[in-house]
């Protein structure tokens, strides 16, 4: 009997949702992928639940039509410009020194580390210990069976928004799916991209999506520092749309066609058609101009990036610099850019340790939906669920209804 974990993505731009097997080796096989366009959210966070439900209950079917199965709980990436963090520490007596020390010590600092002021329009969503300190001693990963007198914890704590937490987990229930667990999509596509040695020398993850560019610092193994900007991919396609008098769908399709970040790669006798609002022709435009306008804002977005990782207090101090993921970090150019910025080294990154369904998946688009099926792995619960054969919701009304009526017509 296999178990299966299912995370749901839910992005500015895209929903997507992936089904996972596990197996005895705890290999994770990539089962079902679907993908919906998003409506009815705005940089991560909920604008119209109706919308939202069905964004996402599409998303779902298409994932149980591919795989077979039927979806009865995921776990769901969170993210917006609401959410926020910060590190905490706490401390507790452990006793003389004659007892060692053991998981409730270590329960008991980490609770005491949550005892912050927290406004009652907030949540905890994630309380990650990042590392302990037993009588002076840094840098103590794990203290059970140790034997000190005074051990410290320090958390990276992770809040939202109430509302804007509990409109997103509405419209995954109203489809009929349970919420595992919520996990921050930094954290998730760090899972999936991120490598050990990354994550203990030092390395910021930037995940820039449709609505919003997500950061995670992590230094010596750990997360220290996270933030969402509400800014990303969609801003890019907005400034074409401005520039250049054109619709914002026409805007995606030259960023995607003739996008690049860097003007010096481009011939300045390069141009390209454009359809303008109120033009009945197409004119031609260098394409040296819609490169400038996507230079502009690329430049701001790792400014941005720059900012928050002096914020953290480690600039200078990652040396495995920064990891790519998300639709925008596919933009040609976009990677150089920042390496030439923030004189650091970058990469892209592509999800990994994940079978199945890989050619769907490989693109750093879906870098957090395979990152939360990881997580689930990592961190969720042991419990194993047993697949059952997928049928469509409509189906499933339809054959509910012919039951009630049946009962109150039986010639039916």
């Amino acid at each position: 009997m296999e178990r299966t974990i299912v995370g749901i993505d839910v992005g500015t731009t895209k929903v997507c949702t992936l089904i996972g097997e596990v197996d005895e080796a705890d290999n994770i096989c990539v089962l079902g992928v679907g993908v919906a366009p998003s409506h009815g959210l705005n940089k991560g966070m909920v604008v119209n639940v109706d919308e939202a439900a069905k964004s996402i209950a599409d998303s779902l079917e298409k994932a149980e039509r591919v795989s077979g199965y039927t979806i009865e709980a995921a776990y769901l990436g969170l993210a917006g410009k609401h959410i926020s963090s910060m590190n905490s520490r706490g401390v507790v007596a452990v006793g003389r020194g004659e007892r060692y020390i053991t998981e409730e010590d270590v329960a008991r600092a980490v609770e005491a580390a949550q005892a912050i002021a927290i406004p009652h329009s907030r949540e905890i969503v994630h309380v990650i210990t990042r590392s302990c300190t037993l009588d002076g001693q840094e840098g103590v990963r794990d203290p059970v069976g140790m034997m000190g007198f005074r051990l410290e914890v320090e958390v990276h704590i992770v809040t939202g928004a109430v509302p804007s937490i509990r409109n997103l987990v509405q419209c995954v229930e109203n489809s009929g799916v349970m919420v595992n667990e919520l996990v921050l999509q930094p954290l998730a596509s760090a899972e999936a991209v991120l490598l050990p040695e990354e994550r203990e020398t030092g390395v910021a993850l930037v995940d820039v999506g449709g609505g919003t560019t997500d950061i995670a610092v992590f230094v010596e193994g750990s997360i220290c520092h996270s933030v969402v900007l509400p800014v990303g991919g969609n801003n890019l396609t907005n400034d074409i749309a401005v520039g250049l008098s054109t619709p914002f769908a026409v805007a995606e399709q030259l960023k995607l066609k003739y996008g690049h970040a860097l003007p010096e790669m481009i011939d300045q006798a390069e141009m390209i058609d454009v359809t303008a609002f109120g033009e009945a022709q197409v004119q031609s435009i260098p394409r040296l101009q819609l490169v400038q306008i996507l230079e502009a804002r690329a430049e701001e977005i790792f400014a941005m990036v720059q900012e928050e990782i002096k914020r953290s207090g480690y600039e200078g101090l990652l040396p495995a610099g920064l990891v790519l993921t998300g639709g925008a970090a596919e933009l040609p150019g976009f990677k150089e850019l920042g390496r030439e910025m923030l004189q650091v080294p970058v990469r892209i990154g592509h999800a990994r340790n994940v079978g199945g369904l890989v050619d769907a998946v490989s693109s750093p688009a879906y870098a957090t939906a395979v990152g939360l099926l990881q997580w689930g792995l990592r961190c969720g619960s042991t419990e194993r669920r047993i697949p059952k054969r997928a049928s469509s919701r409509w189906s499933e009304l339809y054959k509910r209804f012919t039951e009630i009526l049946k009962a109150f017509l039986p010639h039916v």
